[in-house]
């Protein structure tokens, strides 16, 4: 059963071949979507015989999707890695993984492993984190949405004994801009979900992904019902105390008072600063996220319509 790896980059000279060569041996092709790289990103990938695309970036699941439609008719399993993570298991055990399935498996969660400042982050709910990475081609398609978009399979869902490490190695001043960049993509999605002006796809309770899934509601039907100020700050205390964070010592410190904390009060910031934005200019709420974000909220590339995936989503 052939496997072939979609890996989405943009100037990842510095992760590139660390991934790459995680996965040579395991895949029988290599897909990269490169959104503009000015770096020796495009060459390294040709060193290991990837194809290389280059596609405008709107969004991840944009972006994923356009992989997917340009791997149609390949046959066998899809992989997607990022860039900054790493295959951790032998290339005899992803494919005895993938000859075990069932045939009425169509998607495969992965235990991914996330490091901050060059420590694996092991408590605080950071592990295990299940994400299905690994789908039957034809038979899955992402989700449209801004900000932690996941792929959406018709058949059943199961765990695999594979892992993949998340080991970033850019600087905390990249990664504060990073999640500040990813602030106002969620922003986007929570106004989106709040006001329902625009559309965003979700995977549902029988998608199997059921960690996303209760994630997902905590959040829609507890967290975003608290107040803006106190929200944050109690999220933190669940991480932090409640789960344990404060095991992973002075990194764990940081990482949850800058992910957990940090992060979600900015988004909160920003949600703040686009109704506002809107309220006092009296203009629509799109509008007002552009205004803010520079961000099109509704941008025609953006909005898949794809029957592969009306009926993942009839089927989910």
């Amino acid at each position: 059963m052939s496997l072939h790896a979609i890996v989405l980059t943009l100037n990842e000279e510095k992760h590139l071949e660390r991934c790459l060569r995680s996965i040579a041996a395991a895949c029988d092709s290599i897909l990269v979507v490169d959104s503009g790289s000015s770096d020796r990103t495009v060459e390294i990938a040709g060193r290991f015989g990837a194809t290389v695309l280059v596609n405008p970036f709107v969004n991840h699941a944009t972006q994923l999707n356009f992989a997917i439609a340009s791997l149609r008719g390949r046959g066998g399993w899809l992989l997607r890695i990022d860039a900054d993570e790493v295959l951790l298991d032998a290339p005899d055990a992803v494919r005895a993984a993938l000859a075990r399935m069932p045939d009425d498996v169509d998607g495969l969660l992965v235990r991914r492993r996330l490091h901050f400042m060059n420590r694996p982050m092991r408590w605080g709910g950071m592990d295990p984190i299940w994400q299905l990475r690994i789908w039957r081609e034809g038979r899955g398609i992402c989700e449209q949405r801004w900000m932690d978009e996941h792929v959406i399979v018709e058949g059943r869902v199961a765990k695999s004994p594979l892992r993949i490490d998340d080991i970033n190695l850019n600087s905390l001043g990249w990664w504060t801009e990073k999640h500040n960049w990813y602030a106002a993509r969620e922003a986007i999605d929570i106004l989106a979900h709040r006001h329902g002006v625009f559309a965003i796809q979700s995977v549902s309770r029988s998608s199997g992904l059921d960690q996303v899934v209760l994630k997902r509601a905590l959040k829609n039907n507890l967290y975003l019902k608290l107040g803006g100020g106190a929200r944050a700050l109690l999220y933190f205390f669940y991480r932090y105390v409640f789960r344990l964070g404060f095991l992973d010592g002075r990194e764990g410190w940081y990482f949850h008072v800058l992910q957990g904390f940090w992060y979600r009060t900015l988004v909160d910031a920003k949600i703040i600063e686009i109704e506002t934005f809107a309220a006092r200019n009296g203009v629509p709420l799109a509008d007002a996220i552009r205004a803010c974000t520079g961000l099109d909220p509704r941008p025609a590339d953006a909005a898949i319509k794809c029957e592969q995936f009306d009926d993942c989503a009839q089927r989910a």
